[in-house]
């Protein structure tokens, strides 16, 4: 159901409002900016209209990125609830994980481990989120993981 605040997040992010799916004029997608902008109201509202789960941003990343840019447990627990994408590649072949991992994002490493992330999966360059491992507990929570794999 559309609020007050929802609606006032669609227009002032150049969103229409009886199109909120449809991209904003410099071709931003409402679903992902939500997600980056940690706004889970708005996010269940676009899910609920129906949003597209495999819309990416300019650079090949899906929604679920955006909620681990901005460490939005809420978001990311909804979308992979819809159905996201979890090990979504992007072209560098960079996922959600290897991302939060390089990023020190521990929080979501486990969020995203628990949830069935892969990671064994690896960028062009052949690195994986253990590979990238900004912190040690980044590093701790990738090895269990991948131990319990092989």
């Amino acid at each position: 159901m559309e609020t007050t605040a929802i609606r006032a997040w669609l227009l002032d992010n150049g969103f229409d409002t009886t199109s909120p799916l449809v991209n904003n004029q410099p071709g931003q997608s409402a679903l992902i900016m939500a997600a980056q902008q940690n706004r889970l109201d708005v996010l269940n509202y676009l899910l609920d209209q129906g949003a597209d789960l495999t819309v990416l941003d300019a650079y090949g990343n899906n929604a679920l990125w955006a909620a681990c840019f901005a460490e939005a447990a809420d978001c990311i627990s909804a979308l992979l609830k819809a159905g996201i994408n979890i090990d979504h590649q992007n072209p560098s072949g960079a996922t959600a994980l290897i991302y939060a991992s390089s990023s020190g994002k521990h929080l979501i490493v486990s969020q995203l481990l628990l949830a069935g992330a892969n990671p064994l999966l690896t960028t062009q360059d052949d690195f994986s989120a253990l590979d990238l491992a900004a912190t040690h507990p980044c590093l701790q929570l990738l090895r269990q993981s991948v131990k319990r794999l092989v």
